[in-house]
């Protein structure tokens, strides 16, 4: 990996004066602070700040980086590595990237760039080859969704199996009309989902009607006006299969709202009060705690034992919570 004097002989310049261009200070000729940042992305420098070690035994901490820290999802995962964490003795950064591709580089290397020994991150964007300058000196898992262009450890779930159970659930409760609604086909979580969900229906030999799936934002006019065009088709879907909870929880209130009921709503998911609906959602439990606590696990080891090299994919299972089950039986 370069160091500062590489970017300094590259540049034709001192250390020093490298170094200043690097806090911004002034004292610097355009021209040279240009040379030297051209040096910079040429080498792919990153500035020295991250001495933290654990061998050491100095005061460190781990980041972790999702898209929404209060989605009820990425907060369980963040709850589970606070805990392996505190075992470790170990301060937690968090922050939130949003869902706009554009800020995730920017967001995570502000916080690389913070004294942290190791990142778990929800990627936003297809692409984190960014991150290889980082990779040699901080350990990182990536969770909920695999890097892009990036070899790393990650932690997914199984979501085009969890895609196939809720849809195969569906279609052995009756239904041979079942929509699916999910807020981007860019993650590949809801691609993986949208999958499983056309394997069902192949594997059923039920035709797939594609004006039956929704992709885009669930919070807003679009997706109710959608709902409606459903709504009045000559033979509109009796099932919905939603690919995630923030999705689920904007289809309640959005079915409620255009007066829709008798609709079977499957959540790839939990959610608050999904239990206590009437009827009850029937999830796809995720576990978002054992996502947590596995990657906070692989995540320390990777800390402890930095030669190794062999970096996996780990897939965890999910299951169909059927609470539907409990009110037919109820009503029996």
């Amino acid at each position: 990996m370069a160091t500062m004097r590489d970017v300094a002989a590259h540049a034709g310049v001192s250390p020093k004066t490298v170094s200043r261009v690097l806090r911004n200070e002034g004292y610097v000729r355009d021209e040279v602070r240009a040379r030297v940042q051209a040096s910079v992305r040429e080498l792919h420098y990153v500035p020295n700040v991250l001495a933290v070690s654990f061998r050491a035994g100095r005061e460190s901490a781990i980041g972790v980086a999702v898209p929404d820290i209060s989605d009820p999802f990425f907060a369980q995962i963040i709850h589970a590595v606070e805990a392996v964490a505190v075992a470790r003795h170990t301060g937690v950064i968090v922050t939130s990237l949003g869902n706009d591709a554009g800020h995730e580089q920017e967001a995570v290397e502000n916080l690389l760039k913070r004294q942290i020994a190791g990142l778990i991150a929800c990627p936003v964007g297809p692409d984190q080859s960014y991150l290889r300058p980082w990779q040699e000196r901080t350990a990182m898992v990536f969770v909920d969704r695999a890097p892009g262009k990036l070899v790393a450890d990650s932690v997914i779930e199984d979501d085009a199996g969890g895609g196939r159970e809720a849809t195969a659930h569906l279609l052995a409760n009756g239904h041979r009309r079942i929509a699916f609604v999910g807020d981007a086909y860019r993650f590949p979580t809801t691609a993986l989902r949208l999958q499983g969900y056309r394997e069902a229906l192949a594997t059923a030999e039920v035709d797939a009607d594609e004006q039956l799936v929704y992709l885009g934002e669930t919070d807003g006019e679009a997706f109710e006006a959608a709902l409606r065009r459903w709504q009045q088709l000559a033979s509109p879907p009796t099932a919905i299969f939603s690919s995630n909870a923030r999705c689920s929880l904007d289809a309640v209130p959005a079915l409620q709202r255009i007066g829709w009921s008798g609709v079977e709503l499957v959540s790839f998911g939990d959610f608050p009060m999904a239990g206590s609906l009437t009827p009850p959602v029937t999830v796809i439990d995720q576990d978002p705690g054992e996502v947590g606590r596995f990657a906070a696990e692989r995540l320390f080891l990777r800390i402890d034992q930095p030669d190794r090299r062999l970096r996996r994919k780990t897939v965890l299972p999910v299951r169909l919570v059927d609470r539907g089950a409990a009110a037919r039986l109820t009503t029996a």
